[in-house]
C-alpha cells in the first residue's frame, strides 16, 4: 500500500481523542471499508499493534489490531466492538500508546476479556481474549470512549508523563522548524 494511503495519527492534547466516536451505521459501510486497510497501514508504518479510528480524526467506533503473531500479520477488524464480560483476575502490562509517542506506563485492567464487534462483511463476531490481546482490545476500546491509557495511572504519573510528552513534541518541533 503506498504511504499517501497513510493518515496522520493525532497526538494528545488534540480534543478529538478525548471524544466518543458513535456508532458505525449501515450507511457508514463504504467509509469504514475505505478506512480499515488505511488505518492498518497507518498502523504498520507508526509502528503499532493496534489504532482505534479516533486516533486518525474519525469518530466512528472502529478499531484494527495485528499482533503478528509468528511475525506475520493477522489483522482483526473491529466495527462496533463491545466488550461483554471480563475477568475479576488483573494483569498489569506496560502500556503505550501511538497518540502519545515514547511515553509508557504499567496499566491494569482484567486479565480477560469476551468481546463482539461487527467484521467489514457485517457478520458478528465474539471472542475471548486474554494476554497482550485483552489488553490492546481495552486499549483501543477505551479509545472509543476518549479514554487514553494514562487515564488508569495516578494523577501524579500521568502527569509527568504528559509534561515529558509535551517537552518531547516542544523540541521536536523546534528542531523541524
Amino acid at each position: 500500500m503506498p504511504d499517501t494511503d497513510l493518515m496522520p495519527i493525532l497526538l494528545v492534547p488534540d480534543a478529538r481523542l478525548r471524544a466518543k466516536a458513535r456508532p458505525v451505521g449501515a450507511g457508514d459501510t463504504d467509509t469504514v471499508r475505505a478506512l480499515a486497510p488505511r488505518m492498518l497501514a497507518t498502523m504498520y508504518k507508526a509502528p503499532g499493534i493496534g489504532l482505534a479510528a479516533p486516533q486518525i480524526g474519525s469518530l466512528l467506533r472502529l478499531v484494527v489490531i495485528d499482533l503478528q503473531p509468528d511475525e506475520k500479520p493477522e489483522p482483526l477488524i473491529m466495527v462496533n466492538p463491545e466488550i461483554v464480560a471480563a475477568s475479576t483476575d488483573l494483569a498489569t502490562r506496560e502500556e503505550g500508546c501511538l497518540s502519545l509517542p515514547n511515553q509508557y506506563a504499567d496499566v491494569t485492567r482484567p486479565a480477560q476479556v469476551k468481546v463482539r464487534w461487527h467484521d467489514l462483511e457485517g457478520a458478528k463476531q465474539e471472542r475471548m481474549a486474554e494476554g497482550l490481546l485483552a489488553t490492546c482490545i481495552q486499549h483501543e476500546i477505551d479509545h472509543l470512549n476518549g479514554v487514553l491509557f494514562v487515564d488508569h495511572i495516578s494523577a501524579l504519573k500521568r502527569n509527568m508523563l504528559l509534561r515529558r510528552l509535551a517537552k518531547e513534541l516542544k523540541s521536536k518541533g523546534r528542531d523541524e522548524a
